[in-house]
């Protein structure tokens, strides 16, 4: 949280390639009747008032509760799969094809989901940076939901690739724009 992933992202999308952003996905998603009416059947009619979902009160619920943060989860995650399958499916049939199709995911490792993936790319910011960033946008439970996530040393030695986001917004690109290069380069 805080590390830059939504900048990342931006940079993938600027240098070619299809991007999807998982939290987007989960935005859309408590839109949805269905959603909306389950977390409502949970949580009662104040988790959605005036049949929007507040996200904040969602966060209030989850973080620190193991059994509900399952639950919606349980809920949810399987309907991001499914977007997320059928915007993969989309980009691989285009012609031509997308430098790459790039999924952001928060918990991609923590959910499984990177067995899924082709290459994966850890960003990583100091401690310090992430906390700041994250403050900045008033996260609801913040410490809750930092001890949610790996630590960033974890992730950095589980994804393929791990880049830092401590610098610029172009520091970050070029960074990223040599990982595209990797990912894209004619095999022999």
């Amino acid at each position: 949280m805080g590390a830059g992933k939504s900048t990342a992202l931006d940079a993938m999308c600027e240098l070619g390639a299809d991007v999807l952003s998982t939290d987007r996905v989960v935005h859309e998603l408590f839109g949805c009747e269905r959603v909306r009416r389950a977390l409502v059947e949970r949580w009662g009619p104040e988790i959605a008032p005036g049949d929007v979902v507040a996200r904040d009160a969602v966060a209030e619920r989850v973080f620190g509760n193991a059994s509900e943060r399952e639950w919606l989860e349980g809920t949810i995650w399987p309907l991001v799969g499914e977007r997320v399958a059928a915007w993969l499916a989309l980009a691989r049939s285009k012609d031509p094809a997308p430098r790459a199709a790039v999924v952001e995911m928060p918990l991609l490792f923590e959910s499984g989901m990177d067995k899924a993936c082709d290459a994966t790319i850890a960003v990583l910011a100091s401690e310090e940076l992430r906390r700041q960033r994250a403050w900045g946008r008033g996260h609801a439970r913040e410490e809750e939901r930092v001890a949610r996530q790996l630590p960033q040393e974890e992730k950095a030695r589980l994804a393929t690739y791990a880049v830092c986001n401590d610098g610029t917004p172009d520091e970050l690109r070029i960074e990223l724009a040599a990982v595209l290069d990797e990912l894209t380069a004619p095999t022999a």
